[in-house]
């Protein structure tokens, strides 16, 4: 080879490889799983916007219904003015898709109605929150599960991984 040409030799190349794939194979295992994130994110919002209903019910004095479709990705909110028929709610945040595309809501449960796997259910949410402990799951396409848990009297929503049953 002659002097002044520039280039990386192939040991060079094979080197800087390898380093590569080190690299990669450490920092791989380490990144976080994104497979249950519309899920997981699904379940969140879910969780918030129970919580935020149950606020704008307190601040405006005006009932609120969610309706989940079990088998389907849909849950609608509505309001429930004194002596009124049903309504949309004027505020932005509650029109929003709360599922991800991907994400169902498998079945909820209510005392007064036990577990329901399809049709439609509907969860009405007062000053003091829902009336009744009400358990929704949400299930992702790849088979994941993860429950949302509303309690009665406080507002206060949980969020767990899995399939949880929840004795009243």
């Amino acid at each position: 080879m002659k002097h002044g040409q520039g280039g990386f030799t192939l040991i060079e190349m094979a080197v800087v490889l390898v380093i590569i794939a080190m690299t990669v194979l450490l920092v791989l295992p380490r990144l976080p799983d994104t497979s249950g994130a519309a899920l997981k994110k699904s379940a969140r919002t879910l969780a918030s916007t129970i919580r935020y209903v149950r606020d704008q019910v307190t601040v405006n004095r005006i009932a609120h219904r969610l309706r989940f479709f079990p088998g389907e990705g849909k849950i609608t909110i509505t309001t429930l003015p004194p002596g009124g028929t049903e309504t949309s709610p004027k505020d932005p945040f509650l029109n929003k898709q709360i599922l991800a595309d991907r994400v169902t809501v498998t079945d909820v449960e209510v005392p007064r109605l036990g577990k329901v796997n399809s049709g439609e259910v509907a969860v009405d949410i007062g000053a003091a929150g829902v009336a009744e402990i009400t358990t929704i799951h949400l299930k992702e396409s790849g088979g994941k599960q993860m429950t949302v848990i509303a309690f009665p009297y406080g507002g206060r929503v949980t969020v767990e991984e899995g399939y949880r049953e929840v004795t009243p």
